[in-house]
């Protein structure tokens, strides 16, 4: 694995993309993590999981560096490569541009999906590739 996904696993929205990754990680070169997990704890990114101001964490593992908000998006196409890399060109955005969208999207993200009251049970995929 290169690159871990820390995903807020109380968010039906933020399932679903997982979900999505997942599918279109052929390379299997992404790892997936709660940010209410053990590991988003140890890793201290369980900050990130709070309902008001939800994001997503990349974390790219072969330099430690993390990634949040529009930046994350930019380094998850990266990741995923093949055609995935034309979203790379999202980085000539202003920042503070990109991130006013993706954070209008977390703060509406309940909104969007609902919330998870139940637990989906994740694909033989997923689990293989799931830290808690």
């Amino acid at each position: 694995m290169g690159w871990v996904l820390f995903f807020d696993g109380d968010c039906a929205f933020c399932s679903a993309s997982v979900r999505r990754v997942v599918r279109f990680d052929r390379h299997r070169r992404i790892a997936f993590a709660p940010l209410q997990g053990e590991f988003a704890s140890e890793m201290g990114f369980t900050k990130y999981a709070d309902e008001a101001g939800g994001t997503m964490v990349l974390l790219r593992e072969s330099d430690g560096q993390v990634f949040l908000h529009g930046d994350a998006l930019i380094e998850l196409a990266r990741a995923l490569g093949g055609a995935w890399r034309i979203f790379t060109i999202a980085r000539f955005i202003p920042k503070p541009l990109r991130d006013a969208v993706y954070q209008w999207v977390a703060d509406n993200r309940h909104r969007i999906m609902g919330r998870a009251d139940y637990c989906l049970l994740p694909d033989s995929e997923l689990l293989k590739r799931l830290r808690e």
